[in-house]
């Protein structure tokens, strides 16, 4: 039996489940989160046991550093886990919801109404957390999920799978609405690729390559998820105190994120000033700058080539560079940026309205740190992905835009 064969029943399975929790009522799955929220707690003893296997067999493979951190788990990050799925609980169904309406000249009444996608396939790598963040965000728009992780993780998949899976069925949920794609190797994540008429749409979620052959190879439609080459850039009004928190915090916080900061810009009005703080408050925190002739003025900073503004570091890492303007700072985002975050410290306030509106990217930042660009930061409860492209969704993707619409049209024996 080849692989493509191991992956349609269980995406069969999958499109049967959808039909009942697409009509699931809020409360039946606010409880299932819940009850999935407890079961990763009670089951966190035996997902540290199969993380500690992951992590093991990482190191042993020498993975790099970022990678393991993201792939590791301990007590916070399982309850973090538990308490996103707790946060969609608390938020509106967007199922049902009327988008638009109208009574039509003819006395035809016309809604727009939100409905799930159906099945929806996650392919990703290395964290284990998203396989928790994915199935609760599918289950609270009515979705059924196939999750496609990584071979690193999976053992930490399958436990985590296991504990969610046996929740939902408590609510009367099909357990199926949960399901982990098996298998070694690429071929699985091929097979779920073509899975055309039982996969509603397909999320890739990981480094560029992954998402590249995702784009390329699916049949299934994509929702495009980006790497992040995210900017700060250091204008000549800003608070110079304020902006080094926030380049430190949009770098040091957790490197190994997309919403971690790559690439600093300074105005050069402020670079006499700012650059020695900033250089030596990064370096301290051991990252390495990759700067420009005026960064290199410096000690230890490693100079700077033309691929290291377009590189998406995910370590203690970043590239630096002094431009003349803020028209400048544009320019080099637009030629490096990722199109993912963007962020300007500035008190100038049309310096923020011009950032604003000609970096275009998923998310702009004023006066804060790229660490934001977050579903849970942004109240959407935990997120699926942040998507960078233009079509359906872009930034966190959060309840409503795992989401479709249909017309519902209500007439009294109208005909044409």
């Amino acid at each position: 039996m080849t692989i493509e064969q191991d992956v349609r029943p269980i995406a069969e399975r999958a499109r049967v489940a959808s039909y009942g929790l697409a009509v699931a009522t809020r409360a039946t799955k606010d409880s299932a989160l819940e009850a999935m929220a407890t079961a990763l707690a009670a089951h966190t003893p035996g997902i540290l046991v199969a993380n500690a296997e992951d992590v093991a067999r990482a190191e042993e493979n020498n993975t790099p550093v970022n990678i393991i951190d993201r792939l590791r788990l301990d007590e916070d990050r399982i309850a973090a886990m538990a308490q996103g799925l707790r946060d969609v609980a608390t938020l509106p169904d967007p199922v049902g919801e009327i988008v638009r309406g109208s009574a039509l000249a003819n006395g035809l009444e016309m809604r727009q109404v939100r409905v799930p996608f159906g099945v929806v396939g996650m392919i990703y790598e290395a964290r284990p957390n998203v396989t928790a963040d994915a199935a609760g965000v599918c289950l609270k728009s009515g979705n059924a999920v196939l999750l496609r992780g990584s071979g690193n993780a999976m053992s930490s998949n399958v436990a985590i799978v296991e504990a969610l899976r046996g929740a939902v069925v408590e609510h009367g949920l099909d357990p199926d609405v949960i399901v982990l794609v098996p298998g070694a190797g690429h071929e699985p994540a091929k097979a779920l690729m073509r899975a055309r008429g039982l996969v509603d749409v397909l999320i890739p979620r990981g480094g560029a390559g992954l998402i590249r052959s995702v784009v390329e190879e699916s049949t299934v439609p994509v929702i495009e998820t980006g790497v992040g080459n995210c900017h700060v850039y250091v204008d000549r009004s800003a608070d110079l105190d304020m902006a080094l928190k926030i380049v430190v915090n949009s770098k040091t916080h957790r490197t190994s994120v997309c919403n971690s900061a790559e690439s600093l810009l300074v105005h050069e009005d402020v670079a006499h000033d700012f650059l020695p703080m900033v250089i030596e408050a990064l370096q301290d925190r051991g990252v390495t700058i990759h700067g420009d002739e005026d960064f290199c003025e410096y000690d230890d900073v490693v100079h700077a080539t033309t691929e290291d503004f377009d590189e998406e570091y995910l370590a203690l890492d970043m590239a630096a560079a002094v431009v003349p303007d803020l028209e400048a700072a544009i320019t080099h985002i637009r030629t490096h940026s990722s199109g993912h975050t963007d962020a300007i410290v500035t008190a100038d306030l049309g310096a923020s309205r011009r950032f604003a509106a000609a970096v275009d990217s998923a998310a702009v930042l004023i006066n804060a740190s790229t660490r934001f660009t977050d579903g849970g930061e942004f109240g959407f409860g935990a997120e699926i992905g942040i998507s960078t492209q233009k079509l359906h969704a872009r930034g966190p993707m959060g309840l409503v835009e795992m989401t479709s619409t249909k017309y519902v049209v209500t007439g009294d024996g109208h005909t044409r």
